[in-house]
């Protein structure tokens, strides 16, 4: 057996440099989150159990700002500088985290958080990839007894937008009976299971907020130029034009 690489382009994959994943300096700031809930009912669940967990957050020194869904238009349906839109893309670029909560409704994640997740595009805006090396945390509520259809559906769709995805979640079953007439949740293992993963999101992105431009960086990218990356993200035939 050789140790030869001949298929490797040569100087496109350096030895790992560990002063880029454990850089001296670190960010100070708070960390930025943002979260998202997919229902428009006037007491969502989805919403209360984002506002709880957003509460968790800032407890736990980070930055939250939640985006409402109402009034956003179906995907394709409207131009990027629709308002909402670009609220949503806004959002989404100054996070550097983010919570996904979804009612689970006949097995699925909701049509909601679909639509405000394909908004989302995965080719740059200004040069930078809206989810990529973003930490993310999904949670999901249910009408009836525990499941998790809506959080696996929500973690194929994290890391097909290539977020770190955290391995705790939250699912709440019967969550009518799990929120008090203060719309606040109540206390219990559900509850603590919240607070968990707002914790173990807080953890991962100061972990990793600094060094997801490096953990990120493909030796299959390094290797294609910016005219043959565009020219395959933009091939006629892959948007639909002949």
């Amino acid at each position: 057996m050789t140790d030869e690489m001949p298929n490797l382009k040569a100087g496109a994959l350096p030895d790992i440099d560990e002063g880029k994943l454990f850089p001296a300096e670190r960010a100070a700031h708070a960390p930025r989150v943002l979260l998202l809930y997919g229902s428009l009912r006037e007491r969502s669940f989805s919403r209360l159990l984002s506002e709880e967990a957003a509460r968790v957050l800032r407890h736990l020194g980070a930055e939250t700002r939640t985006y409402d869904p109402y009034g956003l238009p179906l995907p394709d349906d409207a131009e990027v500088s629709h308002p909402k839109v670009a609220e949503l893309r806004d959002l989404v670029l100054w996070s550097e985290a983010m919570v996904w909560v979804s009612p689970e409704r006949h097995g699925a994640m909701t049509g909601v958080m679909k639509s405000m997740i394909d908004w989302i595009p995965l080719a740059p805006i200004g040069g930078i990839r809206p989810t990529q090396g973003k930490v993310l945390a999904v949670a999901q509520v249910s009408g009836g007894s525990q499941s998790f259809n809506a959080v696996n559906q929500m973690r194929i769709l994290g890391r097909w937008m290539r977020m770190l995805t955290i391995p705790n979640q939250s699912s709440v079953p019967k969550a009518w009976d799990e929120f008090d007439e203060a719309d606040r949740m109540k206390p219990g293992p559900l509850y603590d299971r919240v607070v968990d993963v707002m914790e173990e999101l807080v953890k991962f992105t100061v972990l990793t907020r600094g060094q997801a431009g490096y953990l990120t960086d493909r030796y299959s990218e390094r290797v294609e130029t910016l005219e043959e990356l565009s020219a395959r993200v933009n091939a006629a035939k892959a948007i639909g034009t002949e």
